[in-house]
């Protein structure tokens, strides 16, 4: 993990009037001074838009003001008593090059009519400019940082393309900037590869937690006692309909260097430097094995007005939520895999009420789905223990499902019963119905329900997710199975009151 820290930086931007501001980086070359970073903000230093009219591949340092000033700050060192020491350097900018692949998979996914938005604040016309170069990376050169010892050489980077969802990763940046640099800069966080979308990957979409300030900063996939940087922090943030998704955003390196090799003269002596180290991995195509291959099946389930995810629990059966069917007798169950989507039409064989606790609904597939796995379902609930969930939140239809980390939080009983589990994973619009799995075994442990809303400050919280344990309709589909009957649902619209006083995240005392 020390490798990965003394690779990032923080890169702050000032020049004329304009106020500072300040991201994150990635120093790739130490023995050449090589650092690359997110570009929005270099936009605002354009001296003539005009030029976008022509759809410039890539701009060079004549695009920008002549008073455009560039400082670093590395995280040189710790000291003994683990405090971290900063060293200062000027860059100049080379180039500002737009990542095509990444552009081209972005435009097709985030539409503007799911209103997604990738700034923090809706009145700030520069975050709102600033965001129209999401696909654009700044190549500095800082000859302060030349160090020609021997084991500083290039970070090595791998292909994006062998990336598969679930992969463990680092996410390196620094919250805030250049706010408090001795607290914040370089920052770990660990998660896993949720999404992915485009030639070769290009769109890497992770729920590792990462903070404003920490675009530009590196994703890296850690193998054995290194560690290689993948790609590179677009947007920490992003809300879709005004709801906060709780995951990251991430551009390919491997296709940011593609880019700037096109736009680069071959004999250009930078050029070396992108494809040292990374050779092997513009080389290597062999697919890092996916976690997410012994997982449940988890489909998407569209009625129409709605659309969320359910679990194939057995041979053309699926559950669901109640919500997601939206009352309908019949929906289209869609199954995605690495050749494309298969759809499949399904009938509601039974739905909860409205009044029950229990949002779900059990849906029979009109023909069988392919590769299928189906899922064990798990006897017992560890809290603290590592859980995936698996649902269509996160990207939606565009890239089948999406897969975020975090532990089981809580398992809440009534008279000796589990009723609830909470778990710390995102959970977005799109996931109600997906998979609660055991992250080591692939064990069911429960169906997602919904996330958490505070309707008077209008936010909403996808860490803090609610589901329905595989105890509560274990033992119905054990019946349903054996009879064909789904009546024996029923029971689930009779619960305690204790139960539905739970699911109302209320107590006997709460004043909620």
């Amino acid at each position: 993990m020390e490798l990965i820290e003394r690779c990032c930086c923080v890169v702050t931007v000032s020049g004329a009037d304009k106020r500072p501001v300040s991201c994150s980086g990635v120093i790739l070359n130490p023995q050449t001074g090589t650092v690359i970073c997110n570009g929005l903000y270099f936009s605002r230093f354009i001296k003539d838009e005009e030029c976008f009219s022509a759809n410039p591949r890539f701009l060079l340092q004549q695009s920008f003001s002549e008073k455009l000033q560039i400082r670093l700050s590395v995280c040189e060192q710790r000291d003994v008593d683990t405090t971290t020491r900063q060293r200062e350097a000027t860059a100049e900018l080379l180039m500002l090059v737009d990542c095509l692949e990444f552009k081209k998979a972005f435009m097709a996914i985030f539409k503007e009519a799911d209103k997604w938005r990738f700034h923090g604040n809706e009145e700030d016309e520069d975050l709102i400019r600033d965001s129209k170069f999401l696909s654009w990376f700044a190549v500095l050169k800082a000859a302060d940082l030349v160090d020609s010892a021997p084991n500083s050489g290039a970070v090595p980077w791998e292909n994006s393309s062998s990336l598969q969802k679930g992969c463990t990763v680092v996410a390196c940046g620094s919250p805030f900037g250049s706010l408090c640099l001795d607290l914040f800069i370089s920052t770990l966080s660990k998660g896993i590869v949720s999404n992915l979308a485009g030639e070769d990957n290009a769109l890497i979409l992770t729920d590792a937690r990462c903070l404003p300030g920490t675009e530009g900063g590196g994703l890296f996939l850690p193998k054995g006692d290194r560690a290689y940087l993948v790609g590179l922090i677009v947007s920490p943030l992003g809300w879709k309909a005004n709801e906060w998704i709780g995951l990251t955003l991430v551009c390919s390196v491997q296709l940011i260097f593609r880019n700037i090799i096109c736009c680069m003269h071959v004999q250009d002596p930078q050029r070396e430097m992108y494809l040292h180290q990374g050779a092997t991995g513009l080389l290597s195509n062999t697919a890092h094995t996916s976690q997410a291959d012994k997982y449940p099946t988890v489909c998407l389930i569209d009625s129409g007005q709605f659309w969320g995810s359910g679990v194939v629990v057995a041979s053309q059966l699926a559950l669901t939520c109640r919500h997601v069917v939206n009352g309908k007798s019949f929906v289209t169950v869609r199954f995605c895999h690495k050749d494309g989507c298969h759809d499949v039409v399904g009938d509601v064989l039974f739905s909860t009420k409205a009044s029950s606790p229990y949002d779900l609904a059990l849906v029979q597939l009109r023909d069988s789905a392919p590769e299928v796995v189906l899922p064990q379902l798990a006897k017992y609930f560890q809290p603290g223990e590592d859980v995936v969930v698996v649902g269509y939140g996160g990207l939606g239809r565009s890239c089948g499902p999406s897969l975020t980390c975090g532990i089981l939080s809580k398992a809440i009983s009534w008279n000796y019963q589990p009723v609830m589990l909470q778990t710390t994973c995102a959970v977005q619009a799109g996931a109600s119905g997906g998979a609660v799995v055991r992250t080591h075994t692939g064990e069911l442990l429960g169906v997602v329900s919904s996330n958490t809303r505070d309707f008077a400050a209008k936010v909403t919280y996808p860490h803090l997710n609610f589901s329905i344990p595989v105890t509560v309709f274990q033992p119905l589909l054990r019946r349903f199975t054996q009879t064909r009957d789904a009546e024996v649902f029923k029971v689930l619209d009779t619960t305690e009151e204790g139960v539905r006083r739970v699911w109302r995240l209320q107590s006997a005392q709460s004043k909620l």
